[in-house]
C-alpha cells in the first residue's frame, strides 16, 4: 500500500469519526434536555412512557427518529420531576411532546401562554398545587396522585359545542393550538382583518408596490447623502 492510499484511508475514517459525533451531537443540542441535571429513569412515569415508544433518551428529554430521515429525532418526552425548579419560563423546544412532567418542583405559578402551540401534549404532570392550563375545557381527565396532578388527554376545544362560532370570526376554521389556545385561518378565497375580504390576496401587487417604494426611498437617500459628502 502506498503512502497515498494510507493518507486517504486515514482521511476517510477521521471523516466517518466526525460524522458520528455530530450525529451524537446531534441529541445533545435541545436546551430544554438539560434544564435538569440528571436523565430520565426508567422507573418513572416518563420512563415507562419512553421505553414504550422506543425512544432515545438526552438528559432529561426522550427522543424518537423518525424512520428513513437522518438526523430527524424530535422531542416526545420531557421530565423535569424534582429538579429543584421554582419557575418555568419557556419550553418551546419541548412543544412537540406528546408528555411532560414538571411536578415535585417549588413552582408557585405557571405562565398563562407556557404550553401555547403544544398541540400533541396528551399526558401533563404538574406540582398539586398548580391547576392544568386551560380547566375542564382542555383536559378528558384531571386528577390529583399524591403530591402531583396529572392532566390527561387534551381536548380540541375547536370540536366543543358552542365554541367554534364564538371563537372564530365568520369565513375563518378554528384550529387547537395547545391547552386552553386556539387560532383562527381564513378559508380559501377570503383574506385580510377577521377573513371579511374575499378574493385572493393581493401579494404581487402589495410587494410590488413595497418594492418599489423601497427603491425610490434608497434612491432619494443616496442622492441627498451624495450632495452632502459633495458639498462637504
Amino acid at each position: 500500500m502506498t503512502a497515498g492510499s494510507s493518507q486517504r484511508n486515514a482521511a476517510v475514517a477521521l471523516l466517518i469519526f466526525h460524522l458520528y459525533l455530530y450525529g451524537s451531537y446531534q441529541l445533545t443540542e435541545l436546551q430544554v434536555c438539560h434544564l435538569c441535571n440528571r436523565t430520565v429513569q426508567n422507573s418513572t412515569a416518563l420512563g415507562q412512557f419512553c421505553s414504550a415508544s422506543a425512544g432515545l433518551v438526552d438528559g432529561c428529554c426522550c427522543l424518537l427518529r423518525k424512520e428513513n430521515t437522518s438526523n430527524a429525532d424530535y422531542l416526545i418526552g420531557l421530565d423535569l420531576s424534582n429538579c429543584s425548579l421554582s419557575h418555568v419560563e419557556d419550553l418551546q423546544e419541548a412543544s412537540t411532546a406528546a408528555m411532560i412532567d414538571i411536578s415535585l418542583n417549588p413552582i408557585v405559578q405557571l405562565n398563562n401562554s407556557l404550553f401555547q402551540g403544544f398541540i400533541q401534549l396528551d399526558n401533563l404532570i404538574l406540582p398539586v398545587n398548580l391547576t392544568c392550563p386551560g380547566g375542564n375545557a382542555s383536559w378528558n381527565k384531571m386528577e390529583v396522585k399524591g403530591d402531583t396532578r396529572h392532566c390527561e388527554g387534551q381536548k380540541d376545544i375547536c370540536n366543543q359545542t358552542g365554541h367554534l362560532s364564538l371563537n372564530c370570526p365568520e369565513n375563518s376554521l378554528c384550529a387547537a393550538y395547545g391547552p386552553g389556545f386556539f387560532e383562527c385561518s381564513c378559508v380559501d378565497n377570503f383574506h385580510g382583518y377577521k377573513c371579511l375580504r374575499e378574493g385572493k390576496f393581493p401579494i404581487i401587487k402589495v410587494f410590488g408596490i413595497l418594492g418599489a417604494s423601497t427603491v425610490l426611498v434608497s434612491i432619494l437617500l443616496w442622492v441627498t447623502q451624495r450632495r452632502k459628502v459633495t458639498s462637504a
